[in-house]
């Protein structure tokens, strides 16, 4: 039995995607009769309409590629429902269209917590969809790790490397500023594996003095330098109490444009070392996946197309210990994977230690 199935990759890029992609179609093609259809730039080519048939040839050589060959695009949940006022376009009714005129029997969507929204929604609008859990900040709910992630914490490890050579000649307190908005998975291992000082993440809000006493107490033992490891999402005790809005504007009246500038600031006043910040940005989400990403998206893209084999839809496809698993979209989508603050990871971090400026 002909299968046709629709791909598409949503949100921000990173590592692991083409290999995630690969892995789908290689196992498709050896399951079943399967026809491909590539969705360009993620939900905005499935309301639009721009795909194509995939060949085989297609997914050769693709997967220690970088990005996505399929293009990719932001599209917010919270506006994906509200009809477009500059061109009337119902986008939830596009979608629909879409998959129906291409005569879709699933559609496979990868990508992170709004793409998983989305794909929920689609799900209960009567289409046939598997989600594919890809973020480097490792915070969608029912998945060990999500792929990208441990890229994006080599990157992130080796930079903290190479800024301990710096911060060792100079004598500095390097402060170095981790992705991870909302949580602090990145930061936290990145951190632990770069052999930081500090790690500062957004589910412990610091208290600057405490990081100010970390750093003072190394420089009079006569450790010449510090390296704190910031998620960019990381808050102080006093921006914890208050609500996000009002964060925003606090944040919006001092004159740093990222976390990372205005904790160098502060040590250098409260402490009177040298600092300095780094902000290693989207190079976290680029270049070719580390190995480990590589077997986890083509196990996660190779059990998508046991799932259309057996015509299971409606689940995002997960990690759990040692086996690839899947979960319900209704029981994944918009549910939050923070740090737990016991997490052992802490606790290791804690016992060799490291501050969380707790």
């Amino acid at each position: 039995m002909k299968r046709r199935i629709g791909i598409l990759t949503s949100g921000g890029d990173c590592p692991g995607l083409n290999a995630a992609i690969r892995g789908v179609a290689k196992a498709a093609y050896e399951l079943f009769d399967a026809e491909i259809i590539g969705i360009r730039n993620g939900y905005g080519g499935l309301i639009e309409g721009e795909c194509q048939e995939m060949t085989k040839k297609q997914f050769s050589g693709i997967l220690t590629l970088g990005g996505t060959i399929l293009g990719t695009s932001r599209q917010p949940f919270r506006t994906i429902q509200i009809i477009d006022e500059n061109t009337g376009v119902d986008k939830v009714a596009a979608m629909k269209k879409t998959y129906r005129d291409l005569k879709l029997d699933c559609l496979i969507t990868l990508g992170g917590n709004g793409t998983h929204k989305t794909a929920n929604l689609l799900s209960q609008e009567g289409l046939n969809v598997i989600g594919l859990p890809k973020t480097i900040d490792n915070d969608l709910y029912g998945t060990d790790f999500t792929f990208g992630f441990h890229t994006a914490m080599e990157i992130g490890t080796e930079v903290i490397d190479r800024i301990h050579t710096t911060a060792t000649s100079h004598g500095r307190c390097m402060v170095i500023e981790i992705m991870g908005n909302k949580v602090g998975w990145l930061t936290l291992f990145a951190g632990v594996a770069g052999g930081a000082d500090v790690i500062l993440i957004p589910e412990i809000p610091y208290d600057i003095k405490q990081v100010a006493e970390t750093v003072e107490t190394r420089a009079k033992s006569k450790k010449a330098f510090s390296i704190i490891a910031v998620a960019e999402g990381a808050m102080s005790v006093e921006e914890g109490k208050m609500k996000k809005k009002d964060r925003e504007a606090y944040r919006a009246s001092l004159p740093f444009d990222c976390v990372s500038k205005r904790i160098a600031q502060q040590m250098q006043e409260l402490v009177g070392v040298e600092a300095r910040s780094v902000v290693p940005g989207h190079i976290q989400r680029g270049g070719s996946p580390c190995a480990y990403d590589r077997v986890l998206a083509t196990q996660f893209g190779a059990h998508a197309a046991e799932l259309i084999r057996d015509e299971v839809y409606g689940v995002t496809v997960a990690l759990s210990g040692n086996n690839i698993i899947h979960n319900k979209l209704a029981d994944v989508a918009g549910v939050a994977k923070p740090v737990p603050k016991d997490h052992n990871m802490i606790q290791t971090a804690r016992n060799i230690g490291l501050t969380f400026g707790d």
